[in-house]
């Protein structure tokens, strides 16, 4: 199908990208690798978020008994038939992604810059990077917990490992520093779906970029209102050294159905959630990425 003549922006999606990506390997083969992995980051963040916003909307229809946060919502993957395989791509891909965030950080790679600006963005890319690398560990022991037949519980994981820090030297103050932390990440989120401008950083036709930085205002709105109640109950673990107030994302989208309209509230961060994943669907096709300019010594 065409347009004014020219071919439809979405049947560009997937061949411009690996056409670009196969040129890159004949020029520059480890930077082509790298981006490879972190286009799979992307996919592997994308699978996660659209899981846990599924779900998430599923408990607001009351078709789900509640919502899970990200290893439990992978696990309802395992009934499929490919179900483990795919669970195990999700956990090479978060490994990938937070690789990406570990170059974005240290190699500036997106061109942050040294101001006080980009240093602060780039801490943040660490910080999301140890959290994805986080993720990837998770993912993989729930591989082996559903190969043990056992069956994880998200919550109370999350509950374990606030214990193991409160109980380190300044632990609630580490808690309390990482909820005001995903509290932040909350506001920041909210304040980006208000302000930034997604569409610049995507290599496509304006129709998409149009749509594209659509969904991301949606899907950054809703990410940073699931974030808001999670880093709330951490903060709280901490502040009050009670481990059992965290509860992880699924307890906190749990949390939103006690507010008022809280199933009609519930519905809608899940919509943005799955809106946000679906825009990591989309840079993972479309965001450009210069390797080969920040790392000329790789090749």
């Amino acid at each position: 199908m065409t347009s004014r003549g020219r071919a439809f922006p979405t049947t560009a999606w997937l061949g411009a990208p690996l056409a670009r990506l196969q040129r890159r390997f004949e020029a520059h083969p480890w930077t082509a690798v790298l981006e490879a992995a972190a286009r799979a980051g992307y996919l592997a963040r994308g699978a996660v978020y659209l899981s846990v916003g599924v779900i998430a909307l599923l408990a607001a229809l009351r078709l789900s008994p509640r919502a899970e946060g990200a290893v439990g919502a992978l696990q309802a993957w395992g009934e499929w038939p490919a179900g483990l395989a795919l669970i195990w791509l999700v956990g090479v891909g978060l490994y990938g992604f937070a690789g990406w965030r570990a170059l974005q950080a240290i190699f500036d790679v997106d061109r942050c810059g040294h101001t006080a600006r980009g240093l602060a963005n780039r801490a943040g890319q660490a910080v999301s990077g140890i959290a994805y690398a986080g993720l990837a560990i998770s993912v993989f022991g729930l591989l082996d917990a559903m190969e043990d037949l056992h069956e994880p519980d998200d919550q109370a994981a999350t509950g374990a490992l606030v214990a193991r820090v409160l109980d380190l030297p300044f632990g609630p103050l580490i808690v309390l520093g990482m909820g005001l932390f995903i509290l932040a990440s909350g506001v920041g989120s909210v304040v980006r779906a208000s302000l930034d401008h997604f569409r610049r950083n995507l290599d496509c036709e304006p129709q998409t970029r149009a749509w594209a930085g659509s969904l991301a205002r949606i899907g950054y709105f809703g990410r940073g209102v699931a974030l808001l109640p999670a880093g709330l109950l951490l903060a709280s673990a901490g502040l009050h050294a009670r481990a059992s107030d965290a509860r992880g994302l699924g307890g906190a989208l749990e949390l939103l159905i006690t507010w008022p309209f809280g199933r009609t509230m519930l519905g809608l961060t899940a919509a943005g959630l799955i809106a946000f994943g679906l825009f990591a669907v989309v840079e993972a096709c479309l965001r450009p990425m210069r390797l080969a300019r920040a790392l000329p010594q790789v090749d």
